[in-house]
């Protein structure tokens, strides 16, 4: 990888490599774009193959946050961090050291929960900086609002692309984590037929014996006669395998970089007729949640917001049909229109 070709590329500003030798801490801060305010992104722990795979990862995600608040009308910046680790090393002095690496940069950048982290890890990393969010958990936490914004997402896309309701849906769920787990129970209780899969043999019986869900084999998931395929598990998951295997009509989940490769796996979503509801869209739950937060959280401004989810996907849908692109294409015009004008507004106030 050219380091400093593919950060321009991707239009970061800024990005950080933290390294703690006494606890072992290995660690990647991406900031690509503040211009509208503090870069907002969770933390992930993970461990990487190798670096390269980290750093691509960070790069990503954290553009996609950008996308994300833009989308989500949060006048935020994107970031994205990820400590290099296994989680079974994760320890309270190896987060709050990382905690004082995200204290150093005074605000330009605000974290939280991501995959590995718990609300305790998070308290951890507060106690070396005010820089968090996700802490208090008011909302129950950013996974069951999460789970609510692709409900809302797989509504839009059924409206807009199936005309059936929810309970005549057949739905396949890849990934049974936080967000998997409370996705699930919300279309259990809209009468959806529940198909899922995860590596946790554990996760798999206890959503069985809760939703009466149709447990399958990893790389059965792909291949159901189902109405909506929905990544909940890792990114990536949708490459050039996979998509020949899928047999749903709409394609719509929580998963971070659901897409290998955005511009080359769109196109062949649409090619085969299958309706991809673009990720940092339909997951922007979490985001909502803990900007809400950190400003002063009131329930019925974070349902508003939420709410907003739906209507940005049909607006998408909408564009992308005018103009014939895919809706990943779509996504990436209406939030680019947004940063544009969101920075002209600051220009205008500051002047």
């Amino acid at each position: 990888m050219e380091l400093f070709e593919t950060v321009t590329r991707m239009g970061h500003e800024q990005v950080l490599f933290c390294h703690n030798p006494e606890q072992n801490l290995k660690a990647i801060i991406a900031i690509h774009d503040a211009s509208l305010g503090s870069a907002m992104g969770a933390t992930r722990l993970w461990p990487y193959v190798s670096e390269a795979d980290a750093l691509r990862d960070v790069l990503r995600l954290s553009r996609g946050m950008t996308y994300k608040a833009a989308c989500a009308n949060i006048p935020v910046g994107g970031g994205k961090a990820v400590i290099i680790a296994d989680p079974r090393a994760k320890t309270s002095e190896l987060l709050r050291a990382y905690g004082r690496f995200v204290n150093s940069l005074n605000g330009r950048f605000i974290t939280g929960q991501d995959v590995n982290l718990s609300p305790r890890d998070v308290r951890e990393i507060c106690r070396e900086t005010k820089y968090v969010v996700g802490v208090s958990e008011k909302s129950g936490g950013p996974a069951p609002i999460t789970a609510c914004g692709v409900l809302l997402g797989i509504k839009a896309a059924v409206e807009f692309g199936l005309q059936k309701r929810l309970d005549e849906l057949k739905i396949a769920i890849q990934g049974l984590g936080n967000v998997g787990s409370n996705l699930c129970k919300l279309l259990y209780e809209k009468g959806a037929t529940l198909f899922v899969t995860d590596i946790n043999s554990e996760r798999t019986a206890e959503i069985k014996r809760l939703y009466g869900a149709t447990v399958v084999e990893p790389d059965e998931i792909y291949t159901l006669d189902v109405d909506v395929f929905s990544p909940c598990a890792l990114g990536a998951t949708l490459n050039d395998s996979t998509i020949p295997l899928l047999k749903a009509s709409i394609v719509a989940g929580a998963a971070n970089n659901q897409l290998e490769n955005e511009q080359l796996h769109s196109k062949l979503l649409k090619s085969k007729g299958i309706f991809y509801c673009p990720d940092y869209v339909i997951n922007a739950g979490g985001l909502i949640d803990v900007y809400n937060e950190m400003i002063g959280y009131e329930e019925h401004k974070a349902f508003k917001q939420l709410n907003g989810i739906y209507d940005t996907l049909l607006e998408i849908f909408n564009i992308a049909k005018q103009q014939d692109i895919t809706n990943f294409e779509a996504a990436q015009k209406l939030a680019e229109e947004r940063i544009k004008k969101a920075r002209l507004q600051k220009a205008t106030k500051e002047h």
